[in-house]
């Protein structure tokens, strides 16, 4: 179990949240420092009322009066000035928090998508960041100075200080009853609206589709019944939350008049002057009302606590990476060794024990019917699905032996549905390397040389903007078949020695066919490694092996000839592949 440590009820778990906290520590030092500062110049407006009242008034003091109120007014601009510096140092806190998780969290979304937290971490991350600049932040910190203010009261009068006194204990119980009460509604109510927003990006994603299939209102009637899930959850926390913040308010309120009340009972007996009759009530308004705003903020600081905890999972969940020693760029040899791939609920394979080997130069058909595994087995190899048991290795070594990031640059993925950003058509050639690089000139060569060589560069010449061709989210801006010829020109950019290509002609003319087949001829000519993954029988003539998977299993592996006579009918063993077909008996659906 990790350690945990809080302050107000707020437990805080040990982990990379929790660092990123503690590199915040100077700042919120010096808000709580200056907190200080801003409570004990609170006192002045207090002082000034018993001058006015005991001093000023009796004696007539216009000079006085006057050198009292240039006190105040100084005091007043020192409060002020302090409080802004104060909240400068929490917004500053923010952004600090801001680059040093923002990385993390982004990085961590990316390797665990499925995760419960990952969809809504930059939200929850962004409403947990304002909760440290909001106004539940400076009642925290004002919140420890009120017994200050009960000094003080007890100074002006005993009895004043009893009130004081009583207020100062009831309304932290009513805060701690508050937390209790509402800890496990709040709970709920952000875990539901996770899923709620989540559900709704993914509609929102899919939105043509769902316009296109009659879709619309019905989803739009489960996205309602969804909220109103969230709804509940977040009406029956507030509920709570408000009846004691009504409490609240009732107490401190008849306090304060209370107070008033008092001091003139006490007035009227001489035991204080009529000046203490308004500073009493002033004073214990200013003492309970750091409590009063912290019960208001505390939904949000609720909130915010289950986003820290949410997010502390994620980040300690993500994988480390690991330095690794730099291993030379791959030749292209690539080995399967038991490869086994679970399914989400971890009661089935997706992949069992599949082995084999291909050599640097070789180009390999992954057929089998739909639901065979061969998507899962090429994502696997590509780096883009964790396996369970078993090993993928490239020129001998384990891809955990590989710094993950520069392996893929030595890999030319393909994925089955293009997957364009939003961007230029170059940015996403050049896989984003313009993000970081400086030298462009010999990136717009490698962009042009890529697009060349799988025969897309007059099909981008033709875009508005040529290569400067701005696409929108998710690739919008192209047809599927352009957006899959620009993905395959991504695939070769950097000239990678491994090709993982899934359904690379899914979505291919006649001429992007062609464009397709002599790329492919021109790739295994400079000696790479090429896996494909395809339902058409147009890239039979390129390739040396063919794996069958079936449920997950290798059922065939070997040169192509051989699996075609197992497989295959005579019209395909002869290698006269026609435009369109499927291997029959499952070789290829």
């Amino acid at each position: 179990m990790r350690r945990t440590s809080g302050t107000g009820g707020l437990h805080l778990p040990q982990g990379p949240m929790r660092a990123a906290l503690e590199r915040c520590r100077r700042h919120l030092i010096g808000a709580a420092g200056f907190s200080a500062l801003v409570n004990l110049l609170y006192i002045v407006p207090t002082l000034y009322m018993l001058q006015v009242y005991d001093r000023v008034v009796p004696t007539q003091g216009v000079q006085t009066l006057g050198f009292l109120t240039l006190v105040l007014l100084f005091a007043l601009a020192c409060l002020s000035l302090l409080d802004r510096v104060r909240s400068r140092l929490l917004v500053r806190a923010g952004v600090r928090l801001d680059a040093d998780l923002a990385p993390l969290l982004l990085d961590a979304t990316m390797a665990r998508p499925e995760a419960p937290a990952a969809r809504a971490a930059m939200r929850d991350f962004d409403a947990m960041r304002g909760v440290l600049t909001g106004p539940g932040m400076l009642a925290l910190f004002d919140a420890p100075w009120t017994p200050l203010y009960v000094l003080v009261c007890f100074l002006v009068h005993p009895w004043i200080g009893l009130v004081a006194l009583a207020g100062g204990a009831i309304l932290p119980a009513i805060a701690w009853r508050n937390e209790v009460a509402t800890r496990s509604g709040m709970a709920r109510a952000q875990e539901v609206a996770t899923r709620t927003y989540a559900a709704q990006d993914a509609m929102l994603a899919a939105a043509e589709n769902v316009r296109a299939l009659g879709m619309r209102r019905a989803l739009v009637a489960r996205q309602l019944r969804q909220r109103e899930a969230m709804l509940v959850a977040q009406t029956e926390a507030g509920f709570r939350a408000g009846g004691y913040f009504t409490a609240t308010k009732f107490v401190r309120l008849a306090l304060q008049s209370l107070a008033l009340g008092l001091g003139a009972l006490l007035a009227v007996d001489n035991k204080i002057s009529g000046g203490a009759i308004f500073a009493s009530s002033f004073l214990i308004a200013r003492a309970l009302a750091p409590v009063e705003l912290l019960i208001g903020s505390w939904k949000g600081i609720a909130q915010a606590h289950a986003s820290y905890r949410g997010l502390d999972a994620l980040l300690a969940a993500a994988p480390v990476a690991a330095d690794v020693t730099q291993l030379p760029a791959p030749r292209g040899s690539l080995q399967l060794e038991g490869v086994t791939l679970l399914n989400a609920t971890r009661d089935a394979t997706l992949l069992n024990a599949v082995s084999f080997a291909v050599a640097p130069g070789e180009v390999v058909a992954i057929v089998g019917p739909s639901g065979a595994g061969k998507s899962t087995l090429v994502r696997a190899i590509a780096g883009a699905l964790p396996i369970d048991r078993g090993h993928v290795r490239i020129d001998s070594a384990d891809l955990n032996d590989w710094d993950a990031e520069r392996l893929a640059r030595h890999i030319g993925y393909l994925p089955q549905d293009s997957v364009l950003f939003e961007g230029t058509v170059k940015e996403n050639i050049a896989r984003f390397d313009t993000e970081a690089a400086a030298d462009r000139a010999t990136i717009d060569a490698q962009v042009v040389q890529a697009a060349e060589m799988v025969g897309a560069q007059d099909l981008i010449l033709r875009l508005p903007g040529g290569f400067d061709h701005r696409l929108g989210l998710g690739g919008r801006g192209v047809s599927a078949g352009q957006a899959q010829r620009i993905a395959l020109a991504r695939a070769v950019y950097g000239d990678p020695a491994l090709y993982i290509l899934d359904e690379p002609n899914a979505h291919l003319d006649a001429e992007g066919d062609a464009a397709l087949n002599a790329a492919i001829a021109r790739l295994k000519a400079a000696g790479k490694t090429i896996l494909i993954v395809s339902h058409k029988l147009g890239v039979l003539p390129v390739v040396d092996k063919i794996l069958v998977l079936r449920d997950g299993r290798a059922e065939l592996f070997g040169p192509r000839d051989e699996i075609l006579a197992k497989i295959a009918p005579p019209g395909v063993r002869r290698m006269t592949p026609p435009a369109t077909g499927a291997v029959a008996r499952g070789g290829a659906a």
